[in-house]
């Protein structure tokens, strides 16, 4: 039943007449079974998943590469190598190879992280999302990395830093690093990570002013930092964050990355009054990254208004398989 299972999961995410939205449940369901099968069935949906690098759709390799950092599962290490290595590659599919590779704390990875990171005429992208997986594997495998207390977060992600440690600092104090351009990209992210967490749940006392602290990350000069804002958004689902996103999306001179990722926070909030109707305005975006982000956001949208317990394609099935 689990092979049957992951090979259709597999004829979903690779066919290219499978409409997107239904690509991507089936990617979900399939990094379900890799993180939770048994391992025969977990390689087989890794492999299921790189597979899906050979589509034309920039959108889709970035979620990949995405979903093979967060499975922890050795096997998506080499298809991983192997988009950052790929010089052809949309930059936005390698640089989330690069911090998947990070995601991994894989020390074996770090020659080759620092061989993109000093690459000359290397896409700025990709050299600072090296620069990040540098420094969090380096952290991840540090003494004073396992001597820190964080503070236990509500969010299951494997993300591209960890949260500064728990401590006295307050929104104000985070919100200042997450700004500070003389830090290190790695810190100023460790800020971002620490402030998502002071705005879960919700409705406690710091989680508006954390919103609004993040939201102001929306003016650093680094494209890669403003993406990784929208997708702390999107992990919030937070209605503070909602003018912010609808900025980002609607700002025609934004780069494609950030605007995509901001259109697909929307979709967490779809639920939330006028956000699809702000989303329909861009289905015929002249990029195609985000066109393709605002068919999976609604696809999203529609799923949050439905009250499913998981957004996949077949969670029942993936499941039965674990």
């Amino acid at each position: 039943m689990a092979d049957a299972t992951v090979q259709s999961l597999r004829e979903s995410l690779c066919s290219e007449s499978t409409p997107l939205a239904v690509r991507f449940r089936a990617l979900f369901s399939l990094k379900h079974v890799a993180t939770t099968g048994e391992p025969a069935t977990a390689v087989a949906a890794v492999e299921a998943i790189a597979a899906g690098f050979a589509s034309p759709s920039a959108l889709l390799k970035h979620e990949l590469a995405y979903c093979l950092g967060q499975t922890k599962n050795n096997a998506a290490i080499t298809p991983l190598r192997d988009v950052l290595c790929d010089l052809k590659e949309d930059p936005m599919c390698r640089h989330e190879a690069a911090e998947a590779l990070g995601a991994f704390g894989d020390v074996e990875s770090l020659e080759l992280l620092k061989y993109f990171r000093d690459r000359e005429g290397e896409e700025v992208v990709v050299t600072e999302t090296c620069e990040i997986a540098i420094d969090r594997i380096e952290w991840e495998n540090s003494q004073e990395g396992k001597r820190e207390k964080l503070r236990q977060s509500d969010f299951s992600s494997i993300d591209p830093a960890p949260p500064l440690p728990e401590s006295e600092k307050t929104v104000e104090d985070l919100g200042k690093t997450l700004l500070d351009t003389t830090q290190p990209l790695f810190i100023r992210y460790r800020a971002m990570f620490a402030l998502r967490d002071l705005a879960s749940p919700p409705d406690c006392a710091t989680a508006v002013p954390a919103v609004l602290a993040l939201a102001k990350g929306f003016a650093d000069s680094s494209a890669l930092f403003r993406h990784e804002i929208a997708f702390v958004f999107g992990q919030l689902s937070h209605p503070a964050s909602i003018p912010a996103l609808t900025e980002a999306l609607s700002n025609l001179e934004e780069a494609s990355m950030v605007r995509h990722e901001a259109a697909e926070a929307l979709g967490s909030l779809g639920g939330e009054e006028g956000v699809e109707q702000v989303l329909k305005l861009f289905l015929n975006d002249k990029e195609k990254v985000v066109r393709e982000s605002v068919v999976v956001a609604l696809d999203m949208a529609e799923y949050e208004q439905s009250g499913n317990a998981e957004y996949a394609l077949i969670p029942e099935a993936a499941s039965a398989s674990a």
